[in-house]
């Protein structure tokens, strides 16, 4: 299993206000989802009425699939009507090299019943 990450970031040049910026934010993280399946947030310049940073993560079988998903992606916010494209930034990461074991700081995110039970094979 792979996570694709894309961070990025919108000017919206026509916006004059928040509710402006909210309503092009808001249908492009729609449209993205319901066309990609994937998950997409605001993370940044949350008071800027003419600036969004965004995060968007897929998760895919392959490596391969995952660019796939964000090339396409990349494609379609070049044309978002009413913003421009920013700052783009792109990382495929294996779920293999993710710690699903433990928090930040050391401490298990499972108690042992929870890892037990997922263990458990599925009737």
């Amino acid at each position: 299993m792979f996570i694709g990450i894309l961070q990025f970031e919108l000017v919206i040049v026509a916006s004059e206000s928040l509710k402006d910026k909210r309503s092009v934010v808001k249908s492009l993280k729609d449209r993205l989802h319901r066309e990609h399946l994937c998950s997409v947030a605001e993370v940044g310049a949350l008071d800027d009425h003419r600036l969004a940073f965004m995060g968007l993560a897929v998760v895919a079988e392959s490596a391969r699939r995952c660019a796939e998903v964000l090339d396409r992606i990349s494609v379609k916010l070049r044309a978002v009507e009413g913003a421009q494209l920013g700052d783009c930034s792109r990382q495929i990461v294996s779920a293999a090299d993710v710690s699903p074991d433990t928090a930040d700081d050391g401490s298990p995110l499972w108690t042992p019943q929870e890892s037990r039970r997922a263990e458990e094979p599925r009737a």
